[in-house]
């Protein structure tokens, strides 16, 4: 996630609609709105079974639903589930919102999509943080903490014909994220690529991104990419 602004307690505005932010929880932004894009031109609908990993605040899992798909929304903060299920009670739609790791509340289950708008800021920190506003986007020191393990489960989360839609930083490299998911049996593309300006995450270890080569002296702009990968 870009991180271009933090949580707050206020109603923030989702692709479809208001949303409540509970303090802590990802408010909808630049990438949120490209994975709501990216949904819109997938067949979702009765007798779809959705999964978004990192559901946030609902809002793109909410927009799935109300297209008719019976959807499980997973997210490792409770403050997020929280909020996903109180967004799905204020709208009258069946949102399934569980609590924990994706992988773990996953198993043993197929989807014919699956979203996932996850942390992806390189960090100073090698680990992500287990707790606190940060895990939303902190995910190692390439970014890439979540979303390799999404591209390791995806085949198995995927029924065949199944999708999954994945929003990223270019920072994190895009083509390292299709080779592992075309090493991992997908048939995968970059859909979609929009340029957002750098937010006080970013801009707050902008000496660590440049001596890391994550970003250039005076960059202000940085990349997301929305990645498509299918299970023939």
């Amino acid at each position: 996630m870009n991180a271009v602004g933090l949580a707050g307690s206020r109603a923030a505005r989702g692709g479809d609609g208001r949303l409540i932010c509970l303090p802590g929880v990802y408010r909808p932004q630049e990438d949120t709105r490209l994975l709501e894009a990216a949904l819109d031109d997938e067949r979702v609908g009765p007798g779809r079974e959705v999964l978004e990993i990192g559901t946030g605040s609902g809002a793109v899992a909410l927009r799935a639903a109300e297209a008719g798909a019976r959807v499980t929304a997973v997210d490792a903060a409770w403050p997020a589930v929280l909020a996903a299920r109180l967004n799905a009670w204020r709208r009258r739609v069946p949102l399934n919102v569980l609590h924990g790791d994706f992988a773990t509340r996953s198993a043993g289950r197929r989807y014919d999509l699956v979203l996932a708008n996850p942390p992806y800021v390189p960090s100073p920190d090698a680990r992500p943080p287990a707790r606190g506003q940060a895990r939303a986007w902190d995910a190692g020191h390439d970014g890439r903490a979540v979303i390799d393990r999404i591209c390791q489960a995806a085949p198995a989360l995927l029924r065949p014909g199944g999708v999954l839609l994945l929003v990223h930083s270019g920072m994190c490299g895009s083509d390292r994220t299709l080779d592992l998911l075309g090493r991992n049996g997908l048939t995968a593309t970059v859909t979609a690529r929009h340029r957002v300006a750098w937010g006080p995450v970013l801009r707050s270890r902008r000496a660590w991104l440049q001596e890391r080569g994550f970003a250039a002296p005076g960059e202000q702009w940085e990349e997301l990419v929305v990645i498509r990968a299918h299970n023939a």
